[in-house]
């Protein structure tokens, strides 16, 4: 049984790894010894678990590659400003990551003198990096030997020991974790769940653990799964000002949903959809978009308007040309709300 022998499950694990491990753009081959002698290797492990969080490795791939085109370094990206880290973002979702990841790229610099700490307490102090993240690149960028647990490693250790509480879990996957090949263990755990141990019809066939597996005859069984509870519903306006075919958009808040991003101006989003317009004038109802937030599912009325020539509005922001709206960086809710009011307009027109 897995309880009385983690060398050989990890061993089994490692060899699966070994023959089976997906090919990304952030990822050591298995087996290969760590590129310790590049400074931006740690860099490269950091990016890539910053964006992987609560995101498929599909979205993740051409993200990846742009960021490290852009600022190849964490000294060029420490410098970069803002907007063009967040413009970069716009359509990967969760922007506090963002956020996070330009003050821990400063604070590396400001702190580390450019150099990222290889002990895990050390990099749980920077922003953006918890529990996870921190043993992430400890093990992999390192090769120290540290406990990763992610979603992915919860439901392969959970069905390997018939578990169902997630908060025994940890214990459990330290109980399987090497000493040696930390990295590659994390990662084969990691690509196992993804993979063959899958939420729904896994593929116990090909599992390298199954003869070990206490949860294989009914591994949808583990981990137990809380009660999903209700998404709450809200709603807004979204308001396309145009002038002399610009659109007008504005800089979010630093702080809070979108924060810092480049949107619409909107009302704020709440249970009412009747706020009143943003000035007076010859509105256009273009229809509605609805965006899945992690807490909350919100309905936003999209509404147009033509101002006079010489664009000038009692509130700051910044005229766009339409015809570039793609490169504005939008985040997907205000790109969905762009769409339809351009395709509205050009309805209008014809």
């Amino acid at each position: 049984m897995p309880v009385d022998m983690p060398d050989a499950i990890a061993h089994r694990i490692l060899k699966h790894f070994a023959e089976n491990a997906r090919e990304l753009p952030w990822r050591n081959p298995p087996g290969q010894a760590l590129p310790l002698d590049d400074p931006q290797w740690p860099f490269r492990v950091w990016l890539s678990e910053i964006m992987l969080q609560q995101t498929t490795v599909a979205a993740v791939k051409p993200y990846f590659e742009a960021f490290i085109s852009l600022w190849p370094s964490i000294s060029a990206l420490a410098a970069a400003a803002d907007e063009d880290v967040m413009r970069a973002w716009a359509g990967l979702g969760y922007y506090a990551r963002a956020r996070n990841l330009l003050a821990c790229a400063r604070a590396i610099m400001a702190d580390h003198g450019g150099v990222f700490p290889a002990d895990e307490t050390e990099l749980r102090r920077l922003p953006g990096i918890g529990r996870y993240t921190a043993a992430a690149i400890s093990a992999i960028a390192f090769g120290r030997r540290a406990v990763v647990v992610d979603g992915n490693v919860e439901r392969v250790v959970a069905r390997l020991f018939a578990e169902p509480q997630k908060a025994k879990l940890y214990a459990l996957a330290d109980r399987i974790t090497p000493t040696d090949n930390a990295g590659d263990f994390a990662q084969a755990m990691m690509d196992l769940g993804a993979t063959v141990c899958t939420p729904r019809n896994p593929r116990c066939q090909i599992c390298p653990v199954r003869a070990d597996c206490r949860g294989r005859e009914n591994p949808e069984k583990f981990p137990s799964k809380p009660a999903r509870l209700a998404r709450p519903e809200r709603q807004g306006t979204a308001w396309w000002i145009s002038c002399d075919d610009h659109v007008l958009l504005v800089t979010r808040q630093p702080k809070g949903l979108l924060g810092g991003m480049r949107g619409l101006p909107t009302t704020d989003w709440s249970e009412n959809l009747d706020a009143p317009m943003l000035f007076k004038g010859e509105w256009r109802r273009y229809g509605m978009v609805t965006h899945i937030f992690t807490h909350f599912r919100l309905s936003l009325s999209v509404m147009g308007i033509d101002v006079e020539s010489g664009c000038k509005l009692p509130f700051v922001g910044e005229w766009w040309p339409k015809s570039q709206i793609v490169e504005a960086g939008l985040p997907t809710l205000f790109a969905k709300a762009a769409q339809l009011a351009r395709a509205m307009e050009e309805r209008n027109e014809s």
